[in-house]
């Protein structure tokens, strides 16, 4: 079955969506141990949530890269996830989708959350003919993820190296079984609407 070009898949329930960031131990130990981001989280700065645990992997190196070597699933509510797409923008200028280059900056300027289609990944970290949501929040967004929509932290960070391992010993089938269970998230089609190139 051919997967949709741009279509969010992630591991979702009723109610909550998960995502994965990656983190210095420093941030990302505590954040799992209390179920919620440290102070030292910079809550003014833009972060980016992944719902793709092998685009996490690509992004983090299999959790090697300094300043990424704890991964974090984080459950959020799906009200929270999607107020973040319902007020999000392309992150960058697309004819077709916007009517001009200035207007696609007013929406930048005005929108917290940022969405970007990057290709999704395989379990060696190749690029994929379909592409996965990365999601920039900033402002009121970081904020509502940090401190309103998080439901809970895990620290994914040794599930990452098991399946790393598997990876290197070329056992793809018993790597593929240890991933999350990610399916298309049932965002209606409004929220999707405006960001899809």
């Amino acid at each position: 079955m051919q997967e949709a070009q741009r279509e969010i898949r992630a591991a979702h329930t009723a109610s909550t969506v998960t995502v994965y960031q990656a983190y210095s131990p420093e941030i990302g130990l505590p954040a799992a141990r209390e179920g919620r981001f440290p102070a030292a989280w910079k809550r003014d700065r833009m972060t980016w949530i992944k719902p793709s645990f092998l685009w996490m992997m690509y992004r983090c190196g299999w959790a090697t890269k300094g300043g990424q070597e704890t991964v974090l699933a984080v459950e959020i509510g799906r009200e929270g996830f999607d107020w973040a797409l319902r007020n999000a923008c392309l992150s960058s200028y697309t004819p077709g989708v916007h009517p001009d280059r200035e207007t696609w900056q007013r929406e930048l300027r005005r929108s917290p959350t940022r969405v970007q289609w990057d290709p999704e990944r395989d379990l060696r970290l190749r690029p994929l003919p379909y592409r996965s949501l990365q999601l920039g929040l900033s402002g009121e967004a970081a904020r509502g993820y940090a401190d309103e929509w998080t439901v809970a932290i895990r620290d994914v960070t040794p599930l990452a190296h098991e399946i790393h391992a598997l990876v290197r010993k070329g056992d793809l089938d018993a790597a593929r079984a240890l991933l999350p269970r990610e399916q298309p998230y049932p965002a209606a089609e409004e929220l999707l609407s405006n960001l899809r190139p």
